[in-house]
């Protein structure tokens, strides 16, 4: 069968594999349909992951068609309709057995340690894959993955009604954490650079809109907040100067919610920190987050289809690599 591999950094090339077959009574065979390009696919194909092993075939963001089942599955029927997680875990360790196996000891990650989706068949736990509606196209539930991601930072953060989230950066990541965060009820404030961005912001259901090139930019939010500060501050700008912002914006008793993986240095004094009693968060993939995710699709509250911007047959990977570069896109993704 075909797969896409990364061979090391900025090669990347479809490539013959051996055919997959289930190895064990719990695993799933699945004929792979659709699998988006995300910003740490694109991290890994230009060398820039800190965590990314080679060669590796890419995808984490996968869905596709249960085609054959092992001996002791009971979770699935041949024929389902299904997404995959992205992560394996131990089970065994302290994380894993406090609820947070995403951050596992031994954490393998598909497109990042272990081998991913971009490829015609492969198999999984039964544990790491969930139905989806039939209903539902292929190519629009591979999104339900990032969706994941945000509602993740969203229960990081412990989002309530009365919580006013300012979400800071609203491209890709921004936008999906709006759209969950919209369903806690919370007042939503959004900051970015480019207008064309804060208007989708404003359509997607943040209550205020922000250039954050404003030279009043602090003194906006406060307003925003009524005078308190942010409640909540999502960080999906994820550079050190967003941290160092978001600390001293973010109102008393708050909690900053970092989820990027920069290794340079942010300054920020202790003070800021205990005076406020503030809580510095992080949030890195998901825990128990994608059958939340899903009911939200499957109730319409989230709306993803025109998040897609372009769609490529894998075997196009290096076309869907040069719209990357273009940086003209919103997502894509790849069919199979």
């Amino acid at each position: 069968m075909k797969a896409l591999r990364v061979e090391e950094p900025n090669k990347i090339a479809v490539v013959e594999i051996p055919e997959v077959k289930l190895e064990k009574d719990n695993e799933i065979l699945i004929k792979v349909k659709a699998a988006g390009i995300c910003g740490s696919d694109i991290s890994i194909y230009l060398g820039k992951s800190p965590v990314a092993s080679y060669p590796r075939i890419l995808g984490h963001e996968v869905t596709g068609i249960v085609q054959e089942i092992g001996n002791s599955v009971t979770r699935f029927e041949v024929g389902d309709h299904v997404i995959i997680k992205q992560t394996e875990s131990c089970n065994m360790c302290y994380a894993c057995k406090h609820g947070r196996d995403n951050v596992c000891v031994d954490l393998k990650v598909r497109g990042v340690n272990i081998d991913g989706g971009y490829r015609e068949h492969m198999t999984v736990p039964e544990t790491s894959a969930y139905l989806i509606p039939k209903d539902l196209d292929f190519k629009t539930a591979v999104l339900i993955e990032p969706f994941t991601i945000a509602f993740q930072a969203c229960a990081r953060g412990r989002l309530q009604e009365d919580d006013t989230l300012l979400v800071y950066g609203v491209g890709a990541l921004g936008s999906t954490i709006i759209q969950v965060a919209k369903s806690f009820g919370c007042k939503i404030i959004a900051v970015d650079i480019e207008e064309d961005k804060l208007d989708q912001a404003k359509r997607l259901g943040a209550a205020y809109t922000i250039n954050g090139k404003s030279p009043t930019l602090k003194e906006e939010i406060q307003a925003a907040s009524n005078d308190y500060g942010p409640t909540v501050c999502i960080d999906s700008v994820c550079n050190p100067g967003s941290f160092e912002f978001l600390v001293d914006v973010v109102g008393n008793a708050g909690r900053v919610v970092l989820m990027g993986f920069d290794t340079r240095v942010s300054e920020i004094a202790q003070f800021k920190i205990t005076a406020k009693e503030l809580d510095i968060i992080g949030s890195r993939l998901q825990h128990d987050k994608f059958e939340k995710v899903i009911d939200l699709f499957a109730r319409d509250i989230i709306q993803a289809g025109d998040m897609i911007s372009h769609v490529f047959n894998f075997k196009d990977i290096k076309k869907a690599f040069d719209v990357v570069s273009s940086r003209k896109f919103r997502k894509i993704v790849l069919t199979f």
